[in-house]
């Protein structure tokens, strides 16, 4: 049969010329038919350009041949999982969508042609059908039906999915059987919203990743149309249901509405540089129009919250309902200042003896009150029955030795600050005129009486054997501000460590220095190892300072700051900017996922103010304003890849001719050790990855979304330092390798070394106190500290130490935070289906799960082998932070590909 012949008329509208017979166009039965253009069509439907369906909507009626009739039937399976949402809502609700489920009017789906109509030029018909609910079982719903595809439909690029339920659903996969590509299924994993919340129809893309130059015709405007939805429009505030990414300042950590003493400064801008969060468009506060109003719940895009179907949930669940209900309880009971009066009480939180300390009780009610939750948590909940540490379940006393000071500080839970020393005497950068003289009392002398019978100080920095834990400069300018707070205390501190011919650190001198009145001067003390009874006890607690210190800069800086608070800018960028047919996309979302999440309860409950960090942190109230002095005066993104950090720090040089192209300047330095097979196995994989998917080098310079993700990175999402030079330029195959594993060691290998090993090394807090409450004593016999100390220094340490709320707070969150959930994802463990389905990234992603498996049996021969002290001796616990995979639990193992907690 002839094809019908289309003629274009003055009016802008195709006629097709009338024959004797009859034909069915897409669904028009007519001897003729219409053929609409584009602009008639939005002026005659008043289709608005920016939601999705704007295009497929139009009328296309065109003549067709018989071999364009012939088509195929094609059955299509949805999977819904059962979780909150549509089947845990009202009843009534719930009455209606039964009722739309049973007569098969709940889930309406659409197949999008990858192909243009040849005869129009435009985006062909979708295909339309809903789907019947078929079988339920116990955690996912089965709905079905069979479509008509004509043969002449192509390949099925995309579907579109309208939810007609009352409530959102979370849409599992949809499959479709008899195409004639062969079975097709489409990973959803995401929630769908009401189509009474938002009439905007859903967009999943198939397996197949590609380049926004190689976008087959007929989705690139479904591609871009997706995009300018992510991005929304930058004004109103957030719902739930939504999916918008964009960028806000930290202006919701204070709460001024509620009192004055809450009001907290906005983080982000000239005066305090730091990254973005997402926006959530919240009022603002009555008192200061600059900070936003807090809630009880705090938007992100919809599907980065944690789902039912992730058993992580529960523990963001039980994280919150900690920081929310039981402590708050617990902190009208336990008052502030009450310290353990005994070591025996700090051992009685575990769980071989009571599970909350001796308190003051003050009046019968409280007593009673105290009895019943007591009660309670010991028959019903686990939150504050707390397992005893690794570390001290190998050796009670674990936390008293100096050699164990040293060696975690390489192999503990803060092993990324330590610095070579290449010059000498130590000196402050600080304003002398403002911070007085800026040289260390750390003396010469002092250093060669204790390493006499090593070398002098001279052979000691040419043989690159002193180090240095500094905090002085970064701490110093905050010291009047803190000791004007209750209950805490701040020094600058430098700690300086001797490396031994046995490749551990010797700690050598603490010095602890604050401004004097005037400024011009400071009081610097220097405290050193000793035998005697009085040196000892002022060494101890001098510890206890500079692990206060580390601890504070460990959670603050090199956990939160670094991994979380530093991605969620590249969250929102790459929601924004990637497509999710983007490869680039689909080699960063796993290290995403629920990033956003566990920030936002961050925001509600720990970093917020009054919460677990300032409550508990020897900053306090200045906790989140020394973290953004750090992003202003230290942060770079050319120095979050490892091999860039440690030579930076001076603790390797590059060799070609050594492993990795590195020479270490302490050969045992676990984190380092670990941490670089880690990175090549990473850079490595993503390398293959790109190779792949950039064949021609100019590609990545000329991919439009690449280079909108990366440049709204540095000057929005990281918009304060956008100047900086240090910036990596985004032209080459080389310069995306770089970026993308620099973003994926952060989100997996750095921030398992700094998150998973927090209880194991902090869960006893005398190993790592968060807070120093009291001044070191001053030598004076009329001083009531100094006479406390010297008849009962333990009493004195255990006054400087947490009190028991902040102790069991901090136990409590660290305990949630280590744990890894039943389902946890592991790096190189779970593939995901568009890597699977592409056979070349299938077998790389496959190469790099076998190196993987590999670093483990290294990681456990290194743990056996007697020679590396810092990880195999008596009474300590092998370095395993870095090892990929792991049980569920607390076990100071295991590397998710994401921040999820």
């Amino acid at each position: 049969m002839l094809r019908t012949q289309i003629n274009q008329s003055k009016n802008n509208i195709f006629q097709v010329s009338k024959k004797p017979w009859p034909c069915n166009v897409h669904g028009i039965s007519a001897p003729w038919a219409l053929v609409w253009s584009r602009p008639l069509i939005q002026r005659k439907l008043k289709v608005k350009r920016g939601s999705v369906g704007w295009r497929y909507n139009n009328i296309k009626a065109v003549a067709v041949t018989e071999a364009e009739k012939k088509s195929v039937k094609v059955r299509v399976t949805v999977t819904v999982q059962l979780t909150g949402g549509v089947f845990s809502q009202s009843i009534i609700s719930r009455g209606l969508d039964d009722i739309t489920d049973l007569i098969g009017k709940s889930i309406k789906l659409e197949l999008v042609s990858s192909d243009l109509d040849p005869k129009t030029g435009q985006e062909k018909k979708t295909i339309k059908g809903y789907v019947r609910k078929t079988a339920q079982k116990q955690e996912e719903v089965k709905y079905e039906t069979e479509f008509e595809v004509p043969t002449s439909f192509g390949e099925v690029g995309a579907i579109l999915v309208e939810n007609e339920h009352h409530k959102e659903m979370y849409l599992k996969d949809v499959v479709l059987d008899g195409v004639i590509t062969g079975p097709l299924r489409i990973s959803c994993n995401s929630w769908i919203h009401s189509k009474y919340d938002n009439p905007s129809k859903r967009v999943f893309f198939t397996h197949k990743s590609f380049l926004p130059s190689e976008t087959p015709e007929g989705l690139k405007w479904l591609r871009e149309e997706e995009l300018v939805q992510l991005r929304g429009n930058g004004h109103g505030e957030r719902k739930s249901y939504e999916r918008i990414y964009d960028y806000d300042v930290y202006n919701d950590l204070g709460d001024p509405d509620k009192s004055d003493d809450l009001k907290r400064p906005v983080l982000g801008g000239k005066k305090n540089p730091y990254p973005r969060r997402c926006r959530t468009g919240r009022p603002r506060c009555h008192k200061d129009p600059a900070s936003e109003k807090r809630s009880s719940s705090v938007y992100i895009p919809r599907d980065e919250a944690f789902s039912d179907v992730k058993g992580q949930a529960n523990h963001t669940k039980e994280l919150y309902s900690l920081l929310h209900d039981l402590l708050p309880d617990l902190q009208t009971l336990i008052d502030e200042s009450d310290e353990f009066l005994v070591f025996s009480r700090i051992d009685d939180l575990f769980k071989e003896g009571d599970n909350l300390p001796s308190l003051k009780e003050k009046d019968f009610l409280k007593a009673l009150f105290l009895r019943l939750i007591r009660a309670i948590l010991k028959t019903e909940q686990n939150f504050l029955r707390f397992d005893t540490p690794s570390p001290m379940d190998r050796d009670r006393f674990f936390w008293l030795s100096d050699e164990e000071f040293g060696r975690q500080t390489l192999a503990g839970l803060n092993p990324c600050c330590l610095q070579l020393v290449t010059e000498w005497p130590l000196k402050s950068k600080l304003d002398a005129e403002v911070f007085g003289c800026p040289k260390s009392a750390i003396t010469t002398e002092i250093v060669e009486r204790e390493i006499r019978g090593f070398c002098n100080i001279d052979e000691a920095i040419k043989q690159k054997k002193l180090f240095v834990l500094d905090y002085h400069d970064l701490l110093l300018p905050f010291v009047e501000q803190v000791r004007q707070l209750e209950g805490t205390t701040l020094y600058g501190s430098r700690t300086l460590f001797f490396l031994t011919p046995d490749d551990t650190l010797r700690p050598l001198a603490i010095e602890l220095a604050r401004p004097l009145k005037d400024r011009k001067e400071q009081c610097k003390r220097v405290f050193t190892p000793c035998w005697h009874s009085t040196g000892l006890w002022l060494w101890r607690l001098a510890k206890a300072h500079v692990l206060a210190h580390d601890t504070g800069y460990h959670q603050l800086v090199s956990h939160w700051l670094r991994t979380h608070c530093c991605t969620e800018p590249y969250v929102i960028a790459t929601n924004r900017h990637l497509s999710a047919m983007h490869p680039i996309y689909r080699l960063l979302h796993p290290h995403f996922r629920y990033t956003m999440e566990i920030n936002a309860l961050a925001r509600e409950g720990l970093i917020n103010a009054d919460g677990t960090i300032e409550s508990s942190f020897t900053p306090k109230k200045y906790s989140m304003l020394l973290s953004s002095v750090v992003y202003d005066k230290q942060w770079q993104f050319d120095l979050q890849a490892l091999p860039a950090d440690l030579i930076h720090r001076g603790m390797a040089v590059k060799d070609p001719n050594a492993p990795h192209g590195l020479k270490l300047t302490i050969e045992d330095y676990p984190y380092a050790n670990d941490g670089l097979l880690l990175w090549d196995a990473i850079k490595q994989w993503v390398t293959d990855y790109v190779n792949h998917y950039y064949a021609d080098p100019n590609q990545v310079e000329s991919d439009k979304e690449l280079q909108a993700w990366w440049e709204e990175i540095r000057t929005v999402g990281h918009g304060d330092k956008k100047d900086e030079p240090w910036w990596p330029v985004l032209n080459t195959k080389q310069d995306l390798v770089e970026i993308i594993t620099t973003i994926v060691w952060i989100t997996s290998g750095h921030h398992a070394a700094v998150n998973f090993g927090q209880y194991n090394y902090a869960g006893y807090f005398p190993n790592r106190p968060t807070i120093a409450r009291t001044d070191m004593p001053k030598e004076d016999p009329s001083d009531p500290e100094w006479k406390l100390f010297m008849e009962k220094p333990e009493v004195a340490l255990l006054k400087c130490f947490p009190s028991q709320i902040q102790a069991i707070k901090v136990m409590s969150v660290l305990g949630i935070l280590s744990n890894h959930s039943p389902d946890e994802e592991y790096l190189g463990q779970t593939i995901e289906p568009s890597w699977e389905d592409d056979p070349i990234v299938k077998a790389a992603f496959e190469v790099f799960s076998g190196k993987l498996k590999e670093l483990e049996g290294i990681i456990d021969g290194r743990n056996t082998d007697r020679k590396l002290r810092n990880r195999s001796d008596a009474g300590v616990v092998p370095y395993e932070l870095l090892k990929p995979s792991s049980g569920p639990g607390v076990t100071g193992k295991g590397v998710p590909y994401s921040i999820s907690i």
